[in-house]
């Protein structure tokens, strides 16, 4: 009975009743249900909403209406099928329907979305006669943080204070961080309108200017926290330093400067020079942070010089004690064997580059000349040994040397053992038979008394020549005897070449145009054989040795071909 009774409760009954007219009347196409967005402030938000009918059925009315965190409820839009569009104050002119027939697609759209516009949305449908039907839209909105990071420009020696300040402003609202080596302390606090902001404090010191003092915002809506970046300013006095004096000025010396160098932050933009005790001296100038003599030293400028460097946070002096001595004549003497040594070395070098180059000079024209020398000397050494070999070859030729190391082939022929020293006198005696027949004189000998070799044959027989008188042969004769004693051929070697050499017979068939001879050494036509043998018998060992070495040719009786040989001509000359 109970549960029948509250069946009966009206309000469920209603409930249900709508359940099932929903399940049989229409449906939505979109949005699911339970859906939450996500958007961004300032953008556009698009809020779905689609309602399909059943046959039968009719969208009346849509109306869009939202409630606060709150509970506060707010009505939105409505359209109505016969009384039209309907904006109401909160949401006038920030809304609109993105279809034109807000009855078939009631889709609605936030042209710039607010922090404030967070809310639950319902989309109300009212239908007849199935009556009305309604889902709910969870809607987050994100603002994407705005952020900004200030630093204050410190000086050395203050108290501990912030060296910057970061804000952001977003929703959610970010979280912000510090990335830096530079020791100190962060402080984060946040305000009701959403603003975070974090400051870092430190003690401010010189070597902290330039260093990194970095932000980091975190937010959801940002993949990577934002960095904003600054470095640390903190300024402080300069330090000031003077360069230019070296211990070693003295008297009389040029171009002597000092120079005040100040570093510091900001850099020193102002340099004040003063000497203690006095002014400073005459005829020196100030340029910026130095200070100039313009003329040479002398012992009136020493002193203590002190300069004052100035910047926008305080300014720093410094000093340097001058000392000018006299210019001692040990220091002179130093100076000027040093002048002195600079310049020997200078010249030594110079003089031992002419040196090398004269050097190099000489050897190639050393080297040239004995070229040139051992040229010459070969080409005489060429020419001497021509001339010896053919010295040599005429001595070889008018002399026979009795060693039979060096005895040639010419002199073999020459030289003839005591038998044929015999045979020729007997061949002389024989002979006048045969020259007065072809017409042998005087002029078939040579200057020496030698008998020629080479005989001419040109018109003898018809000359006309007179017969050879007793005095005459007798002269000749002994001519060539003292010829044969003279020449000293008695080598028993020649009397082997004669035993080992063939018989010779010459009988050559070459005839004189007019005459009637046969051959020099074979027999003569017309002679008499008993004639003939006495001369052929005595002239038997010279005609043997000559044919081995000459050979008779138109008259005449030319040696054979012979690399040594030299030959005479009938006359006495060289050929």
């Amino acid at each position: 009975m109970e549960e029948m009774k509250k069946t009966s409760n009206p309000a469920c009954f209603a409930l249900l009743l709508t359940a099932v007219i929903a399940c049989v009347c229409g449906e939505f196409v979109q949005p699911p249900p339970s859906l939450a967005l996500l958007s961004f402030a300032e953008e556009e938000t698009r809020l779905p909403c689609e309602f399909k009918p059943q046959d039968g059925v009719r969208v009346v009315q849509v109306t869009w209406s939202t409630e606060k965190s709150n509970g506060v409820k707010e009505q939105i839009i409505t359209r109505h099928m016969t009384e039209g569009l309907q904006e109401f104050p909160t949401f006038a002119g920030r809304v609109r329907f993105t279809s034109s027939d807000p009855i078939k697609d009631s889709t609605l759209l936030i042209l710039s979305t607010r922090e404030s516009d967070q809310a639950t949305y319902t989309c109300h449908i009212s239908t007849f006669p199935s009556g009305n039907f309604e889902r709910q839209i969870s809607l987050t909105v994100w603002r994407i943080p705005i952020s900004t990071l200030e630093t204050v420009i410190l000086e050395e020696g203050q108290s501990f204070r912030v060296a910057a300040t970061c804000r952001a402003i977003g929703l959610p609202p970010p979280r912000l961080s510090w990335d830096t080596d530079v020791p100190g302390q962060s402080q984060n606090r946040s305000s009701e309108d959403g603003v975070v902001t974090s400051q870092y404090s430190l003690h401010p010191l010189r070597s902290m200017n330039g260093r990194k003092l970095d932000c980091l915002v975190w937010h959801p809506a940002l993949e990577r926290p934002r960095r904003l970046s600054s470095t640390l300013v903190v300024h402080f006095p300069p330090d000031a330093t003077v360069s230019g004096y070296d211990q070693s000025w003295s008297v009389d010396r040029k171009g002597a400067e000092l120079k005040c160098e100040g570093v510091g932050n900001p850099q020193p933009h102002n340099f004040t020079w003063t000497r203690k005790g006095g002014v400073l001296p005459k005829d020196v100038s100030v340029e910026g942070n130095r200070l100039i003599f313009t003329r040479p030293l002398n012992k009136t400028d020493e002193g203590v010089y002190e300069c004052e460097a100035i910047n926008s946070v305080g300014s720093v002096k410094t000093e340097v004690n001058v000392k000018i001595p006299e210019a001692t004549k040990s220091s002179q003497l130093e100076a000027s064997f040093n002048n002195l040594l600079l310049i020997i070395v200078g010249g030594a070098a110079g003089a031992l580059v002419v040196v090398m180059t004269i050097i190099i000079l000489l050897v190639t024209c050393h080297h040239r000349r004995r070229t040139r020398k051992l040229k010459r000397e070969l080409s005489e050494k060429k020419e001497e040994i021509n001339n010896l070999s053919r010295q040599t070859s005429m001595r070889r030729l008018n002399s026979v040397s009795t060693d039979p190391r060096i005895q040639t082939e010419e002199s073999t022929l020459i030289r003839m053992d005591s038998p044929v020293k015999n045979s020729v006198f007997s061949l002389e005696e024989n002979s006048t038979i045969c020259e007065q027949r072809d017409g042998f004189g005087e002029d078939d000998y040579d200057s020496l008394g030698r008998p020629a070799i080479f005989r001419s044959y040109h018109s003898e027989r018809g000359s006309g020549r007179r017969k050879e008188t007793e005095v005459e042969k007798q002269d000749r004769v002994q001519r060539v005897a003292t010829f044969i004693k003279n020449s000293n051929m008695t080598l028993d070697a020649d009397l082997r070449l004669e035993q080992s050499l063939p018989p010779l017979s010459i009988s050559s068939g070459a005839s004189r145009e007019g005459g009637t001879e046969k051959d020099v050494w074979g027999q003569r036509e017309g002679m008499p054989e008993g004639e003939e043998g006495e001369c052929t018998s005595d002239s038997y060992q010279i005609s043997e040795a000559l044919s081995n070495h000459f050979h008779y040719s138109n008259g005449f009786l030319r040696p054979k071909p012979h690399p040594n040989a030299i030959i005479l001509h009938p006359r006495g000359q060289l050929i």
